[in-house]
């Protein structure tokens, strides 16, 4: 296994079976330190069981993990108190405030002196955006807003791992907008961030790497920019006769050609645009418009399954 200053997650042959089925098949995760890693995959593929299994809670059918370059579940001890986590939902006190839940939360932290606990908890308060709501009943929170205080307990001290399990959940877009600054801002602060999330947009605009997951298998790990480049980019004409330029554009070899009103796409596998566009007028075929378009993370997920993206399934 690599050392502790090359990974800050990483698993060999880790697995989970319930009932005969695997939840997760023999993954093998490698997320470098620094990164901000996406997790992707739709609901049902295995994320949320790989996380509570990276925590200790949940053990794993076979297979071995490292956090932070130390052996689990092993190392816990030393290792988790430099582990943020906010997993399938926080769990607070209803009746307490969001500051009363947070004092709590933080007196029962090792070594978090009592006299500096209010300037931590304003200051988790703040980064996500819940101080004006902290005087307020945690039973009164909306879905969000519960969110944001669990994410604000990760961060009372300073952590060398954070791991979130979709924590946009039930985010307005300011909210979600937020979150993704904070991720941001982790992430230039030296916190490698290991984030799971079914919203693809998100997760393109703000992860370093990725891991798409796809019915308990890891399909794909790299860094974003080489799995959009693993894609074949796609082109895009708007023409007078769609029907017909989509005969001509899968002769030249396109994949997928498909077609929505006016507009005529497919996949260049290696076809210049520029070919598509002579072909098209040589055939009689008015063109409007036609581009290549830029890979999508959506576009690269459906090359790896075959499949679209579906987060209820």
């Amino acid at each position: 296994m690599s050392g502790p200053s090359d990974l800050a997650v990483e698993t060999h042959g880790l697995t989970k079976v319930f009932s005969g089925r695997p939840a997760v098949d023999g993954i093998e995760l490698s997320v470098p330190v620094g990164s901000t890693y996406g997790f992707l995959g739709p609901n049902g593929s295995g994320k949320t069981t790989t996380i509570r299994m990276l925590l200790g809670l949940l053990s794993p059918t076979a297979g071995s993990w490292r956090l932070l370059g130390r052996e689990m579940p092993g190392a816990a001890m030393s290792t988790l108190p430099e582990v943020g986590a906010l997993v399938e939902g926080p769990a607070f006190y209803p009746w307490m405030t969001g500051r009363e839940n947070l004092e709590r939360f933080d007196s029962m932290g090792p070594g978090r002196p009592s006299r500096s606990r209010r300037a931590r908890i304003d200051d988790a308060l703040a980064r996500v955006g819940l101080t004006a709501a902290a005087g307020k009943k945690y039973k009164a929170y909306s879905l969000g807003m519960r969110q944001r205080l669990g994410l604000a307990s990760a961060l009372l001290v300073p952590r060398r791992l954070l791991v979130l399990d979709e924590p946009t959940n039930g985010m307005d877009p300011q909210g979600t907008r937020e979150i993704r600054n904070l991720v941001r801002e982790l992430a230039t602060g030296g916190t490698t961030v290991f984030l799971s999330s079914h919203l693809l947009s998100e997760v393109e605009q703000v992860c370093s790497h990725v891991g798409v997951m796809h019915r308990g298998k890891l399909l794909a790990q790299q860094s974003l920019s080489d799995l959009l480049a693993s894609a074949a980019p796609r082109l895009r004409a708007e023409v007078d006769q769609p029907e017909e330029a989509a005969q001509v554009l899968s002769g030249l070899g396109l994949d997928d050609v498909l077609v929505a009103g006016r507009q005529v796409s497919g996949g260049l596998a290696g076809v210049p645009p520029e070919l598509c566009c002579r072909a098209l007028v040589e055939a009689g075929i008015g063109v409007r418009m036609l581009v290549p378009e830029q890979v999508s993370l959506e576009d690269a997920f459906v090359a790896l399954t075959g499949e679209g993206f579906d987060v209820a399934g």
